[in-house]
């Protein structure tokens, strides 16, 4: 295949794992991204996942995790979050590609021809599509591109995947391609020894693929020494001086400044060639700083979930919590509470042991009246709080019940027969209908009044913020609940969604329809997550908690 000219100018980083799944490639190409765009260079990220699944929008959270989406409406891996928050790129649709969606593409181009009566094949075809996706994210002016691969190399699923990256380094000059293997080196606590065998492993069937890795990151919890990086290059076929000690780090944001100062940027800039200015890590180093020694306290913040055993189904949510607190130069302390414990008798009175309440998103019934008693909980005793798509949506019906006596307020999506929905389908929805991609996603305006806490945290009467629901307020309530107290802070452009509910009477009492957490980074926290510990802290201080 000849090489696009065009093409040569980008760089193409390719981030693989091995040993174990879990091990932080997201976060290790995310981080690889920072430092590359602290020097100057214009960075975007691609993740190829394994999975069959079209996308991860009807996969279980706890299986999964979070969905995290963009704000073209792809829902995608949740390391999409993080590659949007530790640099600038905006991803897309096109930043996210399952093995379900290339199996699709060539079986619709085989249904229509395309392929001129040949055999469809894994090699060249599902590999060629797999190329054309790493190739079209290297469009638009980016100096390197940088691909996670999913899984873990000796996975079954993987390897079409790791066959196309294979081949990538011959469609494009050599020098314009980089493999970096994230490893562990685990340390077995008995013989007290860090033990490289499954490093070797990992790299051995990697090139048993065909493919050499350039730089090994090894995740270890003890740093290694110079022998041991020199054995470990010794038996991986590596320089050196490639062999990156990985560090566990307490905050992800240490991340960066971890691999700088392992020399990472340097060798990623030497063997691509590329020309940078001089990296500025002082942005990084100040988050940092606030992390390690907040300035203004701390704050107990209380999590009413209903997937709290498994804390990456709300990893954006953790993430916005703490760059609210960056925001404010405090730490926040993240209690999560099981919404079914609230739902099955228990008191709701242990929560006066947090400065804030947040419900978040989710789908389903379980969970649901615990998650309306912790709304109402923090509505009586003036607790900051802060619900999102499904806690604005919990926040609503208990106003109802309790405020404006509809005892029978409940959402269609829990309660089919009840005669006051007033959280209702969309529209254009359709209950009975295909699942995935099909709900109201991506970003949307919404118009602020401004004597509003909304107006008071964003500053501007228009925002834009991404959406991930099928129910709406059902506007048929919108006047009575509004005389009973209710405040309607935040409205689509035409009027007709409900985007923002306030109290009146609170001192913090706000709910959106949207997920804000999609679009808060360290660098930029979300003026509501900003807001909420702001006045979390305050209710602390005045309450003397």
């Amino acid at each position: 295949m000849k090489s696009n000219p065009k093409a040569e100018k980008v760089k193409y980083i390719f981030v693989t794992g091995g040993v174990l799944s879990s091990l932080g490639k997201g976060i290790a190409a995310a981080s690889i991204g920072s430092l590359l765009e602290s020097s100057g260079l214009k960075v975007t990220l691609l993740k190829l996942d394994p999975y069959i699944n079209i996308d991860p929008g009807t996969m279980n959270p706890l299986q999964h995790g979070e969905v995290y989406v963009t704000d073209d409406g792809a829902e995608t891996d949740l390391d999409l979050g993080h590659y949007e928050r530790f640099t600038q790129a905006r991803m897309r649709r096109a930043n996210n590609v399952t093995a379900g969606r290339i199996y699709d593409n060539v079986i619709q181009k085989e249904r229509h021809g395309e392929y001129l009566g040949s055999t469809v094949q894994v090699i060249p075809h599902i590999t060629d599509e797999i190329k054309n996706y790493i190739r079209a994210v290297g469009k638009g002016g980016v100096d390197v591109v940088i691909c996670e691969i999913g899984g873990t190399v000796g996975d079954i699923e993987s390897l079409p995947f790791l066959e196309a990256i294979r081949q990538f380094r011959f469609d494009v000059k050599a020098k314009n391609v980089l493999y970096v293997h994230l490893t562990l080196v685990p340390y077995i606590k008995t013989s007290g020894e860090l033990k490289t065998k499954p490093t070797q492993h990992s790299v051995q069937k990697l090139r048993e693929i065909g493919i050499q890795p350039d730089i090994l990151l090894c995740r270890t919890e003890q740093s290694l020494s110079k022998s041991l990086k020199e054995k470990i290059a010794l038996f991986c076929n590596v320089a050196v001086d490639s062999v990156i000690t990985a560090m566990d780090v307490k905050s992800i944001y240490e991340v960066p400044l971890s691999l700088e100062k392992e020399g990472l940027p340097r060798i990623i800039i030497s063997k691509l060639g590329l020309s940078v200015g001089a990296l500025n890590l002082e942005p990084w180093k100040k988050i940092i700083q606030i992390l390690k020694k907040p300035r203004g306290g701390e704050v107990d913040i209380g999590v009413i979930g209903k997937y709290v055993d498994l804390k990456d189904s709300y990893k954006s949510l953790m993430e916005a919590l703490i760059h609210g607190g960056i925001g404010n130069e405090m730490a926040v302390n993240i209690h999560w509470v099981d919404a079914e414990t609230l739902e099955n008798g228990a008191d709701p009175s242990f929560l006066k042991s947090y400065n804030g309440i947040l419900v978040p998103g989710g789908f389903g019934e379980r969970g649901i009246e615990g998650k309306i008693r912790a709304v109402q909980y923090a509505r009586e005793n003036k607790v900051p709080f802060f619900g999102i798509c499904l806690g604005m949506h919990c926040a609503v019906i208990e106003f109802a019940r309790s405020v404006a006596h509809l005892k029978n307020a409940n959402s269609s999506e829990f309660s089919s027969s009840s005669s006051d929905p007033i959280i209702d389908l969309l529209p254009d929805q359709d209950a009975a209908g295909n699942k995935g991609g099909t709900m109201r996603l991506g970003e949307y305006p919404c118009q602020l009044r401004k004597k509003s806490n909304a107006y008071e945290a964003y500053r501007t009467r228009e925002i834009y913020e991404r959406h991930r629901h099928r129910y709406e307020f059902n506007n048929r309530y919108r006047i009575q609940l509004e005389e009973a107290g209710l405040k309607f802070s935040g409205l689509s452009p035409s009027g007709n969604l409900v985007e923002i509910v306030e109290l009146e009477d609170h001192p913090w009492f706000l709910a959106g329809q949207f997920h804000p957490e999609f679009k808060s980074s360290p660098m930029e926290p979300h003026p509501l997550f900003k807001a909420f510990i702001a006045h979390s802290y305050q209710y602390r201080d005045e309450n003397h908690k």
